[in-house]
Parts: C-alpha cells; structure tokens; sequence
C-alpha cells in the first residue's frame, strides 16, 4: 500500500519505520505566520506564478513534513498528482503548518497569509484553486468563507475549492482505541522508555485539533463518549461564517465507496486482545450499535477498567477512509496501534488482530450526511445528497488520503475545466 498523503499517527508511531526519500528543493519557500508554503512552478511558466494550485496538510503530530507530503503526492506509486497539475499548466503550493494538532481556525489564519502571498506574487489574474487533504480541507474551507464574511480580509480570489478525504461531518477515532491510550498512559507515562510515546499518542488524541474534528471523543479511560466542546465551538464559528465558501465552485473526494458497502469490519468483534506481564485480560472491540463494552483494560494486578457507549452507530466497518494497514512506512492502523503499544509493554497479543477501521466516513468526506446516523452510514450516495457542487467516491475503500489515479486525476480534470 502506498503511502497517504498525510500521516495521521506521525512519527510518534513506535517501531521502525522506513525514511523517505527527500523532496525535491522548492522553487521557492514562504515563511508565513504559522507555517510554511513550498512552492514548485511549473515547467511551462517559467518560474512565474501564473496559475496557483494551494494544497493544505491535515491533522497530525508536530510540524508538517515537506517529504512526507510530496512523497504521498508524487511518488505514491499510483498517480504523479503534481506533475499531472504541472502539465496542465498549473503551480503548486504545498501548505504546512507549524503545529498540526492547532485549531483549525488558528492554522486558517496560516491559510489566509498564504493565499494573500499567492496573490500578491502572482503573475496575471487567474483565479487561485484552494483546499486541503484531511483536517487540511476544514482549514481551508473555514479561511475562505471567513474571507468572504469578513470586510477586513482580501477577496481571496478563488475560483475553486476541493477537499480530499476531509472530515466534513466529522472524523471518527475509536472509542476503545482512545480508551486504551489515555489507560497506558495514565499508568506507564513515566516510564523512561515507552512513556514519552504514550504520552505523545494521548496528547494527539487530546489534542485541540483532534477534538475539533472527532465526532466523539473521552478525555480520559473513563469518560463518556461525547462532542468536545472544541468542535461544537468550531461548528458555531464555522456557522459565522456561512458554513462554507460560497464565491466558489466546491468539489472533494472520498476515499471510500459511494455504494455504501461496508469494509468489512464487523461490529462487536474483538479487534485486539492481550494477556501478559503488564496487562491482564484486556481487549478491545469494534464499535456497534446501542449499549456495548467496548474494552476491558487492566492493568496486572489491579482492577479492570470497563469503557461503555451508549447510542453509537456501528462505524469501524462503514465505507470510508480506512487508518491505514500496516505497510513498509510503519503506518499501523488504528486497532493495529493499541497492539503495538501492548506488546511493547511486555505482553503477548492474540494473533488474529483487526488492525485497521473507518476513519473519515464517506458521507463525511463528500458532506453527505449525518455520521451519527447508522443507517446514512451505509445508504448509497446520491449527487444531489451532498453539499459539494460535485465529488467523487473511491470504487474502494482504501487508506485514509491515498493518492489514486481514480481519484487525481478526476481533481485535475475539475480543475481544468473549472476556467
């Protein structure tokens, strides 16, 4: 499996993991306030600024990673998307961020100083095209429209807009998965070896911009499954503005299917489960519907920890964007995590692990429908069911922000004929 486009886990994720090869040096690199923009013209510009193409990175831990990026949009395997953007004549700039785990309203403001330099060094009056991969496409849809609504800001001058895999309805981290985390950490943090990668996973999960994006989240092994109250601030802000863009035509991509067919998953199936040294009896297990035990966990010698839901949909198995399987970059999935972590806290993991799950449904994705809902989950997608103007959907369901010719090669059509 080719590597995503963005990293979710990071480099946090614990054991080996392959380097990647380094981008090619930018033609030029913007300093901006919160992040940084790459810029590579294209050939047949000249190295002038004619017609911009502005790509956001989404959610993940720390800085953005100029490699990472380019390596999941141009040697992916599958679809050399900015050579395919360069031949049409377009110039890319790939937009990182000092901290992806920031508010998207924070990073919005990087967005805004980014399409503000854009046009200010362009060549000509093309129109710009704007969005993001991921969180990436919240970012940038929320920049836009704040544009549009705020009398202080610039015209953004943009005449299209994509997301690619972004949580427009929400993301979904498992419950259990969260669960577990903030469990180890509470117990191991300090351990010397181990307890700054517990710690980090728990922060990322904790995390402003995770909150803001997850339609679910637990502080703690304890808590209850609930909205954080930073994504309904969020939803109220991005409300202000108009909810979305509307000088613009409004596309996006999903990484799952439009079918409604499931990946397979099952609900209320033990995902992982672990016996050992440091842990005893502890499992978790994928999400379904009603009142359910989603995870034991105790630690050797001290009493269980019973996580509950109440009144969720059975997600892990919806058409989506899957928490990538593990592959040579060391990418571990989403229930494949809490295995790793388990083992490397002295016990010995059941074989049969469901590593992966849904992340970004795909009604979530192609804004779509209400992921809370089970039924919608699964329903076929229909055209005039979505918010975008238009979008397409994987023929399946595949890695979270995997870069396909499926899929890029319809952007870079949109893209086209968007003049």
């Amino acid at each position: 499996m080719s590597a995503p486009v963005v990293d979710v886990w990071g480099q946090v994720a614990p054991g080996a993991r392959s380097s990647l090869p380094p981008a090619p040096e930018p033609h030029e690199e913007w300093a901006l306030a919160g992040g940084t923009a790459w810029v590579y013209y294209s050939p047949l510009n000249r190295r002038q600024l004619v017609r911009p193409v502005i790509l956001s990175d989404g959610f993940s831990s720390g800085a953005s990673n100029l490699d990472q990026l380019w390596n999941g949009l141009e040697e992916n395997g599958d679809f050399r998307f900015i050579s395919e953007l360069h031949a049409t004549g377009r110039d890319v700039i790939i937009l990182g961020y000092e901290d992806r785990t920031a508010s998207i309203t924070a990073n919005a403001d990087t967005v805004i100083d980014c399409i503000r330099r854009t046009i200010m060094e362009r060549v000509g009056r093309a129109k710009l095209t704007v969005g993001g991969f991921s969180m990436g496409g919240l970012v940038t849809r929320y920049a836009l429209a704040k544009m549009e609504q705020d009398p202080a800001l610039p015209d953004h001058e943009t005449a299209l807009y994509l997301s690619y895999d972004t949580p427009h309805q929400g993301a979904w981290f498992p419950i259990a998965l969260q669960a577990f985390t903030h469990f180890a950490t509470d117990n191991w943090g300090d351990e010397p070896t181990l307890g700054p990668v517990l710690r980090q996973f728990s922060g990322l999960l904790n995390s402003t911009a995770a909150k803001q994006m997850a339609r679910w989240h637990i502080a703690k092994a304890d808590g209850t499954a609930e909205q954080a109250e930073e994504r309904a601030a969020f939803l109220r802000a991005l409300d202000a503005v108009g909810g979305w863009p509307r000088n613009v035509r409004k596309i996006g991509v999903a990484n799952g299917v439009h079918s409604g067919d499931g990946n397979g998953v099952k609900a209320d199936e033990t995902a992982v489960k672990c016996d050992g040294e440091t842990l005893h009896d502890t499992w978790l297990k994928t999400q379904a519907q009603g009142d359910q035990e989603v995870a034991r966990l105790q630690k050797t010698g001290g009493e269980p920890v019973r996580v509950r839901t109440s009144g969720l949909p059975d997600i892990d198995g919806a058409p989506g964007g899957l928490f990538t399987a593990p592959s040579p970059v060391g990418d571990t999935g989403s229930f494949g995590l809490a295995a790793v972590l388990m083992g490397l806290l002295g016990n010995t993991v059941d074989p049969d692990v469901i590593t992966t799950s849904c992340f970004i449904p795909a009604i979530s994705a192609v804004a779509a429908g209400d992921i809370s809902d089970p039924k919608a989950l699964y329903q076929p997608i229909t055209p005039d069911g979505s918010a975008l103007d238009a979008f397409a959907c994987a023929s399946r369901n595949e890695g979270h922000t995997t870069m396909t010719e499926e899929l890029g090669a319809w952007i870079v059509n949109e893209i086209v004929t968007a003049e």
